[in-house]
């Protein structure tokens, strides 16, 4: 581990990732990103959108003019780090994030495609790097999702 993350923190694991949080993604339709509830925090799903835009559409599976596997489950990472800032943002910070408790990912999956698992293993990899825990998790294929993006990710956090 690196001298950054010595302290154990989620912001310093985090830095030592070489990520930062990005600013919270703004809502595509009536809805707000997390809500707290006593020591948990509910996101809404998180899309991989950088800088505003969505990094990728389409159905994840192999082959031509699909979303290979590998490359959504590095959307998944981008989502769920959307999903951290979610949480951040209405907790004053990562650092009061204690654990992830649950994730929910679905992947806009081609008929053939059954490895959601995998996919959505690039958001519980980030958070296993980040809180150092394990979580409960669903990986779920669906027809479509908004924007016709491949992955969304949504969460459980426990908090400060």
């Amino acid at each position: 581990m690196s001298d950054v993350a010595a302290d154990g923190s989620p912001s310093s694991r985090l830095a030592a990732l070489g990520l930062e949080l990005p600013p919270v993604a703004t809502p595509v339709a009536a809805y707000i990103p997390a809500v707290r509830v006593g020591d948990l925090v509910h996101t809404s799903g998180q899309l991989p959108i950088r800088a505003g835009e969505l990094l990728a559409t389409g159905k994840v599976g192999a082959g031509e003019g699909l979303v290979a596997p590998d490359e959504a489950a590095e959307l998944a990472r981008v989502a769920a780090l959307n999903a951290l800032a979610a949480v951040a943002d209405v907790t004053g910070g990562l650092d009061n994030i204690v654990r992830i408790v649950k994730v929910v990912g679905f992947v806009a999956s081609d008929p053939s495609f059954s490895g959601q698992p995998l996919v959505i293993n690039g958001a519980s990899t980030l958070f296993g790097e980040v809180f150092g825990t394990a979580h409960a998790r669903s990986a779920v294929g669906v027809t479509v999702l908004p924007l016709d993006s491949p992955v969304e990710v949504e969460l459980i956090a426990q908090v400060r």
